[in-house]
This record gives C-alpha cells, sequence and structure tokens, in this order.
C-alpha cells in the first residue's frame, strides 16, 4: 500500500509540473499589433492535460514589379475654320506644349493680295456673324499694337499676307494666346480683316482699338481637337 501511495504522489507531481497553457501568437503585417489565440484546456477520464508552450510567428510580405515611369507632353491642339459672307474661308490650327507659346499656322483663301489684318476676338459668337465676335481680346486692358510690342491687346496678331492668287499661309508664334488657363483662347474667334492693319501706329482714330483693319471678311471659333 506504501508503494502504491507513492507511485500516486509521482504522477501528481509529474502532473502538475506541465504548464496549464499554451499560446500561439500570428503576427501580421496588416496589423499594428499581435493576434494572440489561447489554446483551451481538455480532459479525458478525469486526466488533464495541457499543451507545450509554443509562439510561432508568421510573417508576410508582399512585393509589387513597379511600373515604369513615363512623362508624357502636355500637348493641346485647337483649330478655327473661318467662314464668311464672301469667298474668304480657310483653316487656322493652333498648337501649344505645356506652358509654351503657342503656334498658329493659317491658310487662308480668297483674299484680294497684300496684307490683311488677323486677329482674335473676345467672343465666339457669329450669331450675327463677324461682327458678334466683339472686340479684339483684351484681358489686360491696353491699347491695340503689334505682336511684338509690350503694350498690345493679347488678341493682336498682326497683318497675314495674301499672294497674288489670294491664299495667305502664315505661322505666328506668340506668348498671350494659351490653350488652357484663364486667358485660354478656346471658345473665342479668330477674324481675317479687310484691310491692313496699322499696328496701332497709323495715327487714325481707330487705330489703338483696332488697328483701322477695316470690315470682317471671315471668322471661326477656336475649339479643342484631339492630338
Amino acid at each position: 500500500m506504501q508503494q502504491v501511495a507513492l507511485a500516486a504522489m509521482a504522477v501528481h507531481s509529474i502532473l502538475a509540473s506541465i504548464p496549464t497553457y499554451s499560446t500561439l501568437s500570428l503576427l501580421s503585417p496588416f496589423s499594428s499589433s499581435s493576434i494572440h489565440t489561447s489554446l483551451t484546456s481538455s480532459s479525458f477520464n478525469g486526466f488533464s492535460f495541457k499543451l507545450s508552450p509554443q509562439t510561432q510567428s508568421l510573417s508576410f510580405s508582399t512585393s509589387a514589379t513597379p511600373k515604369p515611369f513615363t512623362i508624357v507632353a502636355a500637348t493641346k491642339k485647337a483649330v478655327a475654320v473661318l467662314k464668311g459672307t464672301s469667298d474668304v474661308e480657310g483653316v487656322v490650327t493652333l498648337t501649344q506644349e505645356n506652358e509654351g507659346p503657342t503656334t498658329v499656322s493659317v491658310r487662308i483663301t480668297g483674299l484680294t493680295p497684300g496684307n490683311h489684318g488677323f486677329h482674335l476676338h473676345e467672343f465666339g459668337d457669329t450669331t450675327n456673324g463677324c461682327i458678334s465676335t466683339g472686340p479684339h481680346f483684351n484681358p489686360n486692358g491696353m491699347t491695340h499694337g503689334a505682336p511684338e510690342d509690350e503694350v498690345r491687346h493679347a488678341g493682336d496678331l498682326g497683318n497675314i499676307v495674301a499672294n497674288t492668287d489670294g491664299v495667305a499661309e502664315a505661322k505666328i508664334v506668340d506668348n498671350q494666346i494659351p490653350l488652357s488657363g484663364p486667358n485660354s483662347v478656346v471658345g473665342r474667334a479668330l477674324v481675317v480683316h479687310e484691310l491692313e492693319d496699322d499696328l496701332g501706329k497709323g495715327g487714325h482714330e481707330l487705330s489703338l482699338s483696332t488697328g483701322n483693319a477695316g470690315g470682317r471678311l471671315a471668322c471661326g471659333v477656336v475649339g479643342l481637337t484631339p492630338m
């Protein structure tokens, strides 16, 4: 009996030495704290047992293939189709890269040979012909001048020259007629005039407002177009 009692005490000591809980720790990169899961104890036939303490760490990593970085030039393009009550007609294309100057490519037919005033007017309204396009585009409140003058309307693009066949082809590069921003010319109108623009230096009463360029032969509204 004494031996049985001693054996029972030894078994009790062994069972008592087994830890009472186990913790499984999951470390996730998607949370600032660990997720802890405790495994509960089980018992069978009056004997209880506990799992040995273990800690497991699961780490996750993500990797993404970097996409190529492409710089696209912000090129803008617009077009105006000029028409009037006479045979004068033409197409004007405007292009601008980033915030640089705007390049104006002009081809107009049906003109009398010689110089003709060529301007950007304030309104893209042709309900009453070219008259309803209003005055020259002049956001800075200046007097009329030449394209190279410091004092000028933004819409003062000078003269285009028609050859003996009545065709005027020109390329104008200008800093005051952007295709975007608060002073954008999109939605305004280009007008070709009957006479030569005196560039504000002719001494006529209309020199400082219109360049005394005479009537409006043809006009067209500037509209953006795909590149």
